[in-house]
C-alpha cells in the first residue's frame, strides 16, 4: 500500500546537462520509490533560492560536474553561484541532525562543511562499479541492517574526502577510496558512490561526461559494456530505506 508523505522531499541538482538531470531525477523517484508530488526538483546550476527545512521530510544533494575542492577561480560560474548558499544549508542541516542524503558531490559539500579535506589529491575512480565493504559501525546502522556486508556500487568521481570527516562515522570504505558512505549524527548521510545508478544511468553518465576529464573517452565503449555487466540492487536499496526511514502519512500516523 502506498504511503503519502506529509511533507515532499527536497532533490537539489547541479547537472546542467539537462538529460543527465532528468535521469538523475527518474531514477531518484525509482528507487525511493516516492511520486512525483512527493519530491520537490531544484536546479542549483539556475538558481538555489531560499529552502525552509521545516517544509520538507529530508534533503538529497545529488551529484555532478562541480568540484568542492577546486580553487574558486577553477569553479563554474554556476557553482559559485550556488555554492555559498547550499554550504549555509548544509551548515544548517548539520546543526539540526535534519535528514539528509548526499551523493557524490552531496558527500564533498558536507565533508567540506564539517572540516573535513576535499580534493584531488587521491582516491579519484573512474566510471565503473566497485566494491563497497560495511565497517563494524556501519553494519550496526539501522539504514544498513541487513545489508551484505560486501556489495557492487558504481562510482566516477575526480575528488574524494582524503579522510573521515570530523564528528563523522566511516560506515562503507573500498580498496579504492577509504570514504565510501558516512553518517553524522542520527539522520545525516552520504556516500561516494551514486545510489540512484544503475547500468543504463551510468551509460549515459559516460556518454554525457565523456570529455569531461572522468576517464580516457577511448574508453567509453569499454566502460559501458563492463557497466552491462554488473549488478547493483544494493545502493538503490540503500536509497529506498533513506526515504522510507523519514516517510509519514498525512495524518502523521
Amino acid at each position: 500500500m502506498h504511503v503519502s508523505a506529509s511533507k515532499p522531499y527536497l532533490l537539489l541538482q547541479l547537472r546542467p546537462e539537462r538529460e543527465a538531470a532528468d535521469d538523475e531525477y527518474r531514477a531518484v523517484l525509482r528507487f525511493s520509490q516516492l511520486d512525483t508530488d512527493e519530491l520537490v526538483r531544484i536546479h542549483m546550476d539556475q538558481a538555489l533560492p531560499d529552502i525552509d527545512l521545516a517544509n520538507f521530510s529530508a534533503v538529497i544533494v545529488g551529484g555532478g560536474p562541480s568540484n568542492v575542492g577546486y580553487p574558486a577561480d577553477q569553479k563554474y560560474d554556476y557553482q559559485q553561484r550556488f555554492e555559498p548558499k547550499l554550504r549555509q544549508l548544509v551548515t544548517e542541516v548539520v546543526a539540526m541532525d535534519f535528514p539528509y542524503f548526499g551523493a557524490c558531490y552531496g558527500l564533498s559539500i558536507l565533508a567540506d562543511v564539517l572540516g573535513g579535506e576535499v580534493s584531488d589529491r587521491r582516491y579519484a575512480e573512474t566510471a565503473g562499479a566497485q566494491t563497497m565493504i560495511l565497517t563494524d559501525e556501519g553494519c550496526k546502522d539501522p539504514l544498513l541492517s541487513d545489508i551484505p556486508r560486501s556489495f557492487r556500487a558504481f562510482v566516477g568521481h575526480k575528488e574524494a574526502c582524503q579522510e573521515v570527516p570530523p564528528g563523522a562515522e566511516l560506515l562503507a570504505e573500498s580498496s579504492g577510496c577509504p570514504v565510501q558512505m558516512i553518517r553524522v549524527g542520527q539522520n545525516i548521510y552520504a556516500t561516494q558512490f551514486h545510489p540512484e545508478l544503475d547500468s543504463q544511468g551510468l551509460a549515459l553518465r559516460i556518454e554525457t561526461y565523456r570529455d569531461a576529464g572522468y576517464f580516457d573517452p577511448a574508453e567509453a565503449a569499454y566502460l559501458t559494456a563492463l557497466g552491462h555487466q554488473e549488478s547493483v540492487p544494493v545502493p538503490g536499496e540503500i536509497l529506498r530505506r533513506f526515504v522510507a526511514r523519514y516517510r509519514k502519512d498525512i495524518e502523521g500516523r
